[in-house]
């Protein structure tokens, strides 16, 4: 046992000592004690476990309250995911709540230029219907949209798609889960015949080879890194990417692939496997449809053709297949890496068709397994009402929305029977003029959205713009004319679903600041001011809508109506779906496909592939280097919004951008570590430090994603079958800055 662990489990027992049993009435409707008020009942000190709200890993904290009040919090030692292990934001998930920046009232802006004023909840709620009413008449509801969120609870996703798509009459609303798994999504849509993550975590530690696509674990899911560490079968660790990350200086094995050769290499791979007959071809026969004609596409991709594309020698291509072919239990692990490219569906599809091929799938350690980036982009996933029908369900199929509007009680004729657009398209409409109305809730585009020099300009374009957050002060906010102020995490009461698709349960632990409401109060609010409140009665609080998402997921295959409410997801350590009704008490870790069936129609898994798309911007003369992002540190989390309200993350983080730079490339340039230079696009430039370091290969740089000016240079191309956003990759030119 290390000394941290040690350690750890000393600190919990001391707490133990002094903690007493939290009362049930914390699991209660956001709101119900009065307005940012905590339960007087409970006890003086006393603990209660929740999921952190960061990332999908979904770790337990323990929270510890005094006078009903959390004032510090300790990972759960009793929780099958983190085992008492939290990452440094997990360590500081109560700071954002205390930032000064919190938005506290409602602010209203009469006119664009002009400072925002302070008004009451009855005014801005008025103002929303009476601004967006107007826009629906004339315009139609194609006019208007939403962009939701993978960070607040599946019930307020849920609630917040209901009432803008049943009561509203929106069309079109996305969520930032776009940005990160729309592609896992697509590919397990079209190989499995459902949106269906297989694995569990604990698959991490029954591998013998573990294969880690664009997943730098060690940084973006350090707790998941601690998994594959407590694995005892001594395992191969794989990891195939451009730039030697932490995760790669770790593993067994870092194969380091020229970027965006990835299609072709794992296609070359597939060839080697058939090649070499290191195929359960049992597995392929009853379990899988299309394997021949697979097999045909890839005779194109020999071992020589891999090479030259890939940068891999042939020796290594062959070396790899072999471990792959004759390993008992490989697992094979992605995330943005794969998801944010031009043809992310394709790709993810080449390591599932690997998985299928060896008969990796269904069983310890194995499985073609996608690791989700938000804490609720699962949630978002299934519930948001966005790219599906509520449960998973399909807007164009008829069946579908009779099925829901029975459950919801509400004419089936005000669920739409077409999809959204998805979010590129629905900016796309904003610049055009084609929508002019938004409400953006819990994200902040005007940061993140790639290619985002004018993203400021393309807000303004818009008759009304809603944001809906917990703070006043993110790039998005300083766009909008309505400014509605958000509870966080910790101050509401709801569920997230993690990568492993286990649901968590999310508490109130502390006070909302000023007058900011839970998402789930302001769309009731909303709801009722609109006039549609009575469609939505039986949404009375959290725990009452999850029943509902219960009914919503009967006979689907994310089933959940088997599930005792939230007191079973927190007497168990959570919940993974599939829970159907009649499920007896289950294994905390659950795999799917373990009987060899598939969501499909014929019950069988698709091999699914496509010619190589062309590269939408490859360096060329005028930008002769290859822009490559990612994450940079394990204390900062996407754009920064919350991470940098804490004092303790700013310092674990680095204080300003930087890019990284191959010393070959750098000589040439007469660059120095610590100088400032200019990186460029076709899109915009930036001022940034270099830092000369091997990791990055030569003609490639590398900047981390979570400051503003990174995405001024990216590039707004997009997976036409995700139409996920290609972050990994643009052309740049780097020069050295003269003074």
């Amino acid at each position: 046992m290390s000394t941290f662990t040690r350690a750890g489990k000393e600190i919990q027992k001391r707490i133990r000592s002094f903690s007493g049993p939290l009362t049930e009435s914390l699991v209660r409707e956001p709101g119900a004690y009065g307005l940012g008020q905590v339960p007087s009942s409970v006890a003086p000190e006393a603990t209660t476990s929740m999921v952190c709200g960061f990332c999908a890993t979904g770790c337990s904290l323990n929270i510890h309250l005094r006078s009903g009040e959390a004032t510090n919090l300790t990972a759960n030692f009793d929780y099958p995911v983190n085992r008492g292990m939290a990452c440094p934001k997990g360590w500081e998930a109560l700071a954002p709540l205390k930032s000064n920046e919190r938005a506290t009232t409602p602010m209203l802006r009469e006119k664009r230029g002009e400072a925002p004023r302070p008004v009451d909840w009855q005014t801005a709620a008025e103002t929303f219907r009476d601004r967006f009413n107007p826009i629906i008449d004339e315009h139609g509801p194609e006019s208007v949209a939403f962009l939701s969120t993978g960070q607040i609870c599946s019930e307020e996703m849920a609630f917040l798609g209901s009432f803008a798509k049943f009561g509203m009459g929106m069309i079109h609303g996305d969520g930032n889960t776009r940005q990160c798994m729309a592609t896992a999504v697509r590919a397990y849509k079209e190989s499995f015949g459902f949106d269906s993550p297989p694995y569990t975590y604990e698959d991490f530690e029954e591998s013998d080879v573990i294969v880690l696509v664009g997943s730098n674990l060690c940084i973006a899911h350090p707790i998941m890194w601690q998994r594959v560490l407590q694995n005892k079968r001594s395992p191969e660790i794989i990891v195939i990417d451009p730039r030697r990350t932490e995760t790669a200086m770790q593993a067994t094995q870092h194969v380091p692939i020229k970027p965006k050769s990835d299609l072709t290499f794992f296609y070359g791979l597939a060839h080697l496997l058939i090649d070499k007959g290191l195929l359960d071809n049992d597995f392929i026969r009853e379990h899988c449809d299309d394997f021949e004609a697979f097999a045909e596409h890839v005779k194109d991709f020999t071992p020589d053709r891999v090479a030259e594309k890939s940068g891999i020698a042939i020796e290594e291509l062959n070396a790899l297949a072999e471990l792959i072919g004759s390993g008992k239990r490989v697992s094979f692990w992605w995330t943005m890496g794969v998801n944010q490219s031009y043809e992310a569906t394709r790709t993810a599809q080449s390591i599932i068709n690997l998985a299928l091929m060896t008969g990796n799938i269904g069983k310890p350690g194995t499985g073609a397994n996608s690791i989700t980036g938000q804490c609720n982009a699962m949630g978002s996933r299934l519930f948001s009402n966005t790219t599906n029908l509520l449960g998973g369900h399909d807007f164009e199929k008829e069946a579908d929305r009779d099925k829901v509007a029975g459950i919801l009680e509400i004419p089936t004729e005000r669920i739409p029977d077409q999809n959204s657009l998805p979010y590129h398209a629905i900016i796309e409409g904003v610049n055009s003029g084609k929508i002019k109305g938004l409400w953006i809730i819990a994200t902040n585009p005007a940061h993140s959205w790639i290619g985002r020099e004018d993203f400021a300009a393309v807000l303004d374009n818009l008759d009304f713009l809603v944001v809906q957050d917990m703070y006043s002060t993110t790039e998005t906010a300083a766009c909008a004319d309505l400014i509605l102020p958000a509870a966080a995490w910790g101050e509401k009461d709801g569920t997230l679903i993690n990568s492993e698709r286990r649901i968590g349960i999310v508490k109130k632990v502390a006070k909302a600041p000023g007058e900011a409401l839970t998402d789930f109060s302001i769309i009731k609010l909303l709801a009722n001011v609109w006039g549609c409140g009575d469609w939505f009665k039986k949404w009375q609080n959290p725990e009452a809508a999850f029943e509902i998402l219960q009914k919503l997921s009967k006979g689907q295959p994310c089933d959940i109506s088997g599930i005792d409410g939230y007191r079973q997801i927190d007497e168990e350590g959570g919940v993974q779906w599939p829970y159907p009704a009649g499920t007896t008490k289950t294994e905390k870790q659950r795999r799917l496909f373990s009987d060899g069936e598939f969501f499909t129609a014929n019950k069988k898994a698709r091999f699914v592939y496509d010619t190589i798309g062309e590269d939408p911007e490859p360096p060329c003369n005028d930008y002769p280097m290859r822009l490559l992002t990612g994450r940079g540190s394990s204390s900062q989390w996407h754009t920064q919004t919350r991470t940098r309200q804490s004092a303790v993350l700013r310092k674990l983080g680095p204080k300003e951008n930087y890019v990284e730079l191959h010393p070959a490339d750098a000589g040439s340039l007469g660059v120095s570590s610590g100088e400032l230079i200019t990186v460029a696009s076709r899109r915009g430039s930036i001022q940034i430090k270099a830092f000369i370091t091997s990791t990055v290969q030569k003609g490639t740089v590398f900047i981390p994603m979570h400051e503003e000016t990174t995405n001024r240079l990216t590039l707004p191309s997009f997976d036409p079958h995700s139409h996920q956003p290609n972050y990994k990759s643009c052309a740049v030119k780097v020069e050295k800055r003269i003074s």
